[in-house]
C-alpha cells in the first residue's frame, strides 16, 4: 500500500536529515540477510532500467520503491511484492532510514539533487542518474557533501564502464594520439522545445501526484504530454536539454581520459533561451586548462540538433568520411580519434595506425561496481567527486544559452561567472516552500 506524506512524517524527515549519522555499510555488516537493502526513488523509464540492472546483483535486496506515478509504482511493486511502497521519497527515507542501506535516484533532473542530498544527509550511499543535478550549485554541493560523508556514490553514466570507452581512455592516456588540443562532442538529437507558453491546461491523471512531481520547481498547472512522463528533458525548469541528456555521456570519455577540470570560459551559440524550453540546436564552446594529456589549453566544442554532426573536413578529416549521429573526436599532436557513441575508437591517419595494438580492456558493470563498493569491495569509477565537476562544466553551457554569443568567464573556486554578474542568479534556484533540503 502506498504511504502518503503527513506533517508528522515531514517533520520527522527534517529532523532525521539534520542529526542522524549512520555508519556507511562498507564499514559495518550488511543487512541481516547479508544483502544490500536499497530504496529506489523513481521506478519508471530509466528508473525501471536501473532497478532491473541493480537487482541482477546477487547481494542486493530491493527493499523500498517510490514513485509519484501510481501506475509505474504498481508495475515495480508487482515485480517486488515484498518491497515497501511510497509516493514521496522524503517520507520513505524518514520512515525507513534505519532499515535501508543505500538509495538509488532515477527521477527527472530537477529532483536528482533533493533526493540524493536527503539520502546523503542520512549517510547513505547513493546511485544517481545523469546529469548529476539540474543546477550548477547543486552539483558542487553534492560533491562536497559526498566527499565529507565518505560513502560510495556513482553517477549513472553506464557507458563510462563499457569496454569501448574504457579502451579509448587507455589509448589516449598511453599517448596513442599525443597531447590533445581540441575535442568535438556531438549528438543530432533535437531534445528541446522552441514553442511558446503552454495554455492547454487540464487536471492531472488520478494516478499522478502532480505536486510531488513538480517538487522543488515553481508551482504550475498540469499540461498533457508536456511534462510527464517523457518530455520534461526539453524544459528549462525540469531538464537540461540535449546537452544534459547526451553530452554527459559523450564528453565523459574525453573528460576522464584528459583529466579535465573546470573550464576557463564557456560560450553558447543558439536562440535565446526564453525560460520555457531548451533550443533544438545548439553549439557550446569551452576552453579548459591544460593537463598532462593536453596542450597548454584544450578547446571543446559541443554540437546538437541540426548542428550535429560537424562536417568531416571542419575537424580535419577527409570530406568523404561519414560521421556518426553521436560521437566524439579528439585532435592530438600525433593523431586523431573518432569515438562513436557507443562504439570502437577509430584512429587517424588510418595508414599510421593500421598496425596499432590496442590495450586489452574489458567492460564492467557500472551498477554492480557501486553495489560492490557499498559492500566494501572496491571503489566506483564515477563517484560524485567526478560526476559533480563534469556536470558543472556542462551546465555552464546551459547557463550560457540565456546569453547567446557571449563568452562567460568562470571562476570555479569562487563558483562565479566573472564578467556577467547577472548570470550568477542562474547557478542556483530557490526551492519551493515545503521542498527545501538541508545542504542545498
Amino acid at each position: 500500500m502506498t504511504h502518503h506524506l503527513t506533517r508528522r512524517h515531514f517533520l520527522k524527515a527534517g529532523a532525521v536529515a539534520a542529526v542522524t549519522v549512520v555508519s556507511p555499510l562498507s564499514a559495518r555488516a550488511a543487512s541481516a540477510n547479508g544483502k544490500l537493502r536499497t530504496a529506489h526513488v523513481g521506478v519508471g523509464g530509466m528508473g525501471m532500467s536501473d532497478l532491473k540492472s541493480l537487482r541482477s546483483h546477487p547481494q542486493l535486496e530491493v527493499f523500498a520503491l517510490c514513485d509519484v506515478d501510481q501506475s509505474r509504482l504498481d508495475t515495480a511493486a508487482g515485480m517486488h511484492p515484498q518491497a515497501k511502497t511510497f509516493s514521496d521519497f522524503r517520507e520513505m527515507l524518514a520512515e525507513l532510514g534505519d532499515q535501508v542501506d543505500a538509495v538509488v535516484v532515477s527521477t527527472p533532473d530537477h529532483t536528482h539533487a533533493p533526493a540524493a542530498m536527503t539520502a546523503l544527509n542520512l549517510n547513505k550511499p547513493v546511485y544517481c542518474q545523469k546529469p548529476l543535478t539540474h543546477d550548477v550549485y547543486e552539483s558542487r554541493r553534492l560533491r562536497e557533501v559526498a566527499d565529507s560523508r565518505k560513502v560510495p556514490t556513482q553517477m549513472g553514466i553506464q557507458v563510462h564502464s563499457s569496454k569501448q570507452y574504457r579502451q579509448a581512455v587507455q589509448i589516449i592516456q598511453s599517448g596513442g594520439i599525443g597531447k590533445v588540443s581540441h575535442v568535438y562532442v556531438w549528438c543530432n538529437k533535437t531534445w528541446g522545445y522552441d514553442g511558446g507558453p503552454f495554455d492547454n491546461f487540464a487536471p492531472p491523471p488520478d494516478s499522478l501526484a502532480w505536486d510531488l512531481w513538480i517538487g522543488t520547481a515553481a508551482e504550475r498547472p498540469y499540461v498533457p504530454n508536456a511534462y510527464h512522463p517523457g518530455n520534461w528533458r526539453k524544459l528549462v525548469d525540469f531538464g537540461c536539454g540535449t546537452l544534459g541528456d547526451m553530452a554527459v555521456h559523450i564528453l565523459d570519455t574525453p573528460f576522464t581520459a584528459l583529466e579535465l577540470t573546470a573550464p576557463k570560459w564557456v560560450k553558447s551559440t543558439c536562440r535565446v533561451v526564453d525560460g520555457i524550453g531548451f533550443p533544438t540546436k545548439t553549439r557550446v564552446d569551452y576552453e579548459f586548462p591544460g593537463t598532462r594529456y593536453t596542450t597548454s589549453a584544450v578547446k571543446c566544442t559541443w554540437l546538437d540538433g541540426h548542428m550535429a554532426p560537424p562536417k568531416a573536413e571542419e575537424i580535419g578529416l577527409s570530406a568523404d568520411i561519414q560521421l556518426p549521429g553521436s560521437g566524439a573526436f579528439l585532435t592530438g599532436e600525433e593523431g586523431m580519434m573518432l569515438l562513436p557513441h557507443v562504439g570502437d575508437a577509430v584512429l587517424f591517419p588510418e595508414t599510421k595506425f593500421k598496425d596499432y595494438r590496442r590495450p586489452d580492456v574489458e567492460g564492467v558493470s557500472h551498477y554492480h561496481q557501486w553495489v560492490d563498493a557499498c559492500l566494501g569491495k572496491g571503489e566506483t569509477s564515477a563517484p560524485f567527486s567526478y560526476g559533480g565537476p563534469l556536470t558543472e562544466a556542462l551546465l555552464l553551457g546551459a547557463v550560457g544559452m540565456r546569453y547567446p554569443g557571449q563568452e562567460l568567464g568562470w571562476d570555479a573556486q569562487a563558483m562565479q561567472i566573472t564578467n556577467l554578474p547577472e548570470a550568477n542568479r542562474l547557478l542556483k534556484r530557490e526551492y519551493r516552500d515545503g521542498f527545501k533540503v538541508e545542504g542545498l
